[in-house]
């Protein structure tokens, strides 16, 4: 079994992006400025947004952080991306998901302008990538191409499941492991919580990538011998042996996956990290105006 480390490749990526910054700004480019608004304290939120102004930092780029309250009105927060979508100072920015209840999150993700979406959640960004054209891929998906490509593994003609069908993880990467390009080529089955008889189809995947928020659910019965296992989840467990009370659990059952699998991504140091990674991409594609220019 090998670990698919998102710790050494997220490093490696970031690494490239920071020498293609630096020569960027020598010819007389602007820094790269992604900017990010938080609504709340949710506590995974602030985990990410952390991780994403730290990496800012360590590839050269320049980062606003806007933290606004979670009793925040939907007016309030589409108010402040529509200030951001005027700024051209800022070549991309996020809202951080989930939002509270009383805001609409599909309102929220398409009032920011196609070209500054950096998370690629627009409709437009979404429809793009599904026709093959130029566009910002949701970052999760996006840094699990890039750790399938970083560590050669063969993906043409594999059969490929994801498991969950959410607009962010599930639906994005069904329809990238299906193109028509080197590390995809799949043939992809999408399945969700109404999928019957789901171990049949896990049991059969030459790769199975999990992104259905439930701690633990893939077991090593569920997968066959040399199977590649991504997963997406991150949930907080309680856990008294912790200082913090929790601990971090993935949506693979890693103990028994990893008796069977060939690859498997750790939780957390896997995709978390190439997620944030990915988001840098983009952000770095924005400033060169590398898909919209």
């Amino acid at each position: 079994m090998i670990l698919l480390d998102g710790k050494k490749t997220s490093a490696e990526v970031k690494a490239v992006i920071k020498k293609d910054v630096e020569e960027f700004v020598s010819k007389g480019g602007k820094k790269p400025h992604l900017a990010a608004i938080l609504v709340g304290s949710d506590g995974a939120s602030e985990t990410y947004v952390a991780s994403k102004v730290r990496s800012c930092s360590e590839v050269g780029f320049d980062s606003t952080l806007e933290r606004m309250p979670s009793q925040t009105t939907e007016e309030e927060l589409l108010a402040k991306i529509d200030e951001f979508n005027k700024n051209a100072d800022i070549d991309g920015f996020i809202v951080q998901l989930p939002l509270p209840n009383h805001i609409d999150e599909q309102k929220v993700t398409t009032t920011i302008f196609p070209e500054k979406d950096v998370d690629g959640f627009h409709p437009v960004n979404v429809g793009r990538m599904a026709l093959g054209q130029p566009a910002y891929i949701s970052a999760t998906p996006y840094g699990i191409t890039q750790m399938l490509e970083q560590y050669k593994i063969e993906t043409s003609g594999k059969h490929c499941v994801v498991i969950g069908r959410s607009n962010i993880v599930g639906s994005p990467m069904s329809i990238l492991m299906a193109k028509n390009s080197k590390y995809a080529n799949c043939t992809v089955t999408l399945t969700h919580s109404r999928t019957k008889n789901l171990e049949e189809f896990t049991k059969a995947a030459d790769i199975v990538i999990v992104a259905l928020g439930k701690p633990a659910f893939l077991t090593g019965e569920m997968i066959k011998e040399g199977a590649v296992v991504i997963d997406v989840g991150i949930t907080r467990v309680p856990d008294d042996s912790k200082k913090s009370g929790f601990r971090i659990q993935g949506d693979a059952d890693f103990k028994s996956c990893a008796e069977k699998a060939s690859y498997i991504t750790p939780v957390p140091g896997g995709v978390g990290l190439m997620t944030v990674a990915s988001l840098m991409k983009n952000t770095l594609a924005a400033a060169k105006n590398e898909i919209y220019g």
